[in-house]
């Protein structure tokens, strides 16, 4: 009796809030049969205390914590992958959606909130965050809710010449960025963290617990790279871990425009992308300057005369290179600094101090000199923001665009992320980067213009769904953008056969297809 007084109560706060869709008392029926199979202090409704605090427990952008946001109409925070189930199971029967968050990095929030009113609950999976290594195999089972920081810790603490081929920041959740691809600094050498997934736990949309095995090749391929949520909820990876040298190499080199920005960019396009596969250097464009940062799978000795040869325009010094170990690496790369300690690759805390808004594109023909000439002034205006560009090439570019729903592979030299960022008012930031992205449509992929799913943008199709239903031909307008053509059809087939009602949904998830054949 006290827990559908519970529940009753929960729905009375519900629908002062949102339009009752699917019905209150389907609501309430949600989550009374959650209470027969996740503890109490698992579920967090509207009314619980802890409520807001969960909620906000890895929000990153204030602008999806506002009070015109479609809030869910309770958060689960499972320990186990029965409660997983019971999500799914329940959700089904009583006709409410799951978004599924493990690092809310999500760029438009979509794991946590709707854009249109909705009833739906979360499940965090922030308690499931387990790393599991094997030395020996050189592999590990993580779960979907660690982060990479989390993960790289217990990775290199078993062994510090073992690694894994991940993003930069390290409180992204691994269940979202393996769901996209996994870009990072050792992707040149070992491809995408996609590249080196070899089994997972997935719950699909009839709860049922599949591995490789019971999911078959095409769902196994699609949850690689596929994009977040839209097949079911992964609950851990099996990845293979990678060697890495005792001391790998770093560096940080800032040039200006008067000190030769300008060429050096021009000149990293081509040649990023052709560097052994042991260095990768990205670029970050801001306030009229490129920092170069690298990571080199070696000693300062062997990189020396790789950039004294091969890209003479940065000028390096031996007093430029700082060796450590590669866990050292991705803190000094994240943060700018080798000398925090290790331990803060472990930190989960977020800020709500600055709002963002991210775009992408891919570079497969080098902008001119010329051209980087006219790109370079839009960094020093009002709201102006940054770009970076990360090589592709090495490994990444070896595999085929098929083999993953990834498909930006051969032919691309790098990709770029613009980043707007603001405090207060951020109408001159959103020009801004609105502008940047419009002024640089003749520079870079075409037919279509692509787009990294992890980097997710709503301006990508904002007009193509009609009445919150997305069909496979409107889904096309962003998924062909993030995945190609080819890689799109395949996965909109493969939800057509594990999903065909769609219940795994979001504003850009993978709409269910039949194929004509």
């Amino acid at each position: 009796m006290a827990v559908s007084g519970r529940a009753l109560a929960l729905i009375f706060c519900f629908l002062c809030c949102y339009a009752p869709a699917p019905s209150s008392a389907a609501a309430a029926d949600f989550l009374q049969c959650l209470s027969a199979s996740v503890p109490s202090h698992l579920v967090f409704t509207q009314s619980s205390p802890s409520f807001i605090s969960v909620l906000v427990s890895s929000i990153r952008n204030p602008r999806f914590f506002t009070p015109g946001t479609v809030r869910p109409l309770c958060i689960v925070t499972p320990t186990n992958a029965s409660h997983v189930q019971a999500a799914v199971l329940c959700g089904r029967s009583h006709g409410v959606r799951l978004r599924v968050r493990s690092g809310g990095h999500d760029y438009e929030g979509l794991s946590y909130r709707s854009e249109r009113p909705e009833v739906f609950a979360v499940v965090d999976l922030s308690s499931l965050r387990a790393v599991h290594v094997n030395q020996a195999a050189a592999t590990a089972w993580v779960d979907s809710g660690a982060t990479v920081g989390e993960l790289y810790y217990a990775v290199a603490k078993a062994d510090p010449e073992l690694a894994f081929p991940a993003g930069v920041c390290p409180t992204m959740g691994v269940g979202g960025h393996f769901s996209g691809g996994g870009i990072g600094m050792m992707m040149r050498k070992n491809g995408l963290a996609v590249d080196n997934v070899l089994d997972a736990t997935l719950v699909d949309a009839s709860g049922s617990i599949l591995d490789k095995q019971a999911m078959g090749r095409d769902l196994f391929w699609a949850i690689r790279g596929g994009g977040g949520e839209s097949f079911g909820i992964v609950l851990s990876w099996k990845v293979r871990l990678v060697k890495v040298p005792p001391k790998v190499t770093v560096f940080t080199i800032t040039k200006a425009i008067d000190q030769g920005a300008v060429d050096a960019v021009t000149k990293w396009q081509t040649l990023a992308p052709a560097l052994p596969d042991e260095l990768a250097i990205r670029v970050i464009v801001q306030n009229q300057q490129a920092r170069f940062q690298s990571l080199y799978l070696g000693t300062c000795d062997q990189l020396l005369p790789v950039m004294s040869s091969r890209f003479p325009e940065l000028k390096m010094t031996r007093a430029d290179c700082r060796e450590m170990s590669w866990l050292q690496s991705t803190v000094y790369i994240n943060y700018g600094n080798a000398d925090m300690p290790l331990e803060v690759l472990l930190n989960r805390t977020t800020s709500l101090s600055t709002f963002t808004k991210n775009k992408s594109d891919y570079v497969k023909q080098a902008i001119t000199k010329n051209s980087w000439q006219k790109i370079f002034p839009w960094f020093n205006g009002p709201g102006s923001g940054l770009i970076i560009l990360e090589p592709h090439g090495g490994q990444v570019s070896r595999i085929a665009d098929g083999d993953t729903p990834y498909p930006h592979r051969s032919g691309v030299l790098y990709n770029i992320q613009y980043i707007a960022f603001w405090s207060g008012d951020g109408r001159a930031s959103t020009s801004w980067i609105n502008g940047l992205y419009k002024f640089m449509e003749p520079f870079v992929s075409k037919n279509p213009r692509s787009a990294y799913v992890n980097y997710r943008d709503l301006d990508i199709g904002e007009n193509a769904v009609v009445g919150g239903v997305t069909s496979y031909d409107s889904g096309r307008v962003w998924g062909e953008k993030y995945f190609g053509a080819a890689n799109f059809k395949r996965l909109a087939i493969t939800k057509g056969k594990e999903d065909p009602g769609d219940y795994f949904r979001n504003e850009q998830s993978v709409p269910p297809h039949v194929s004509s054949k």
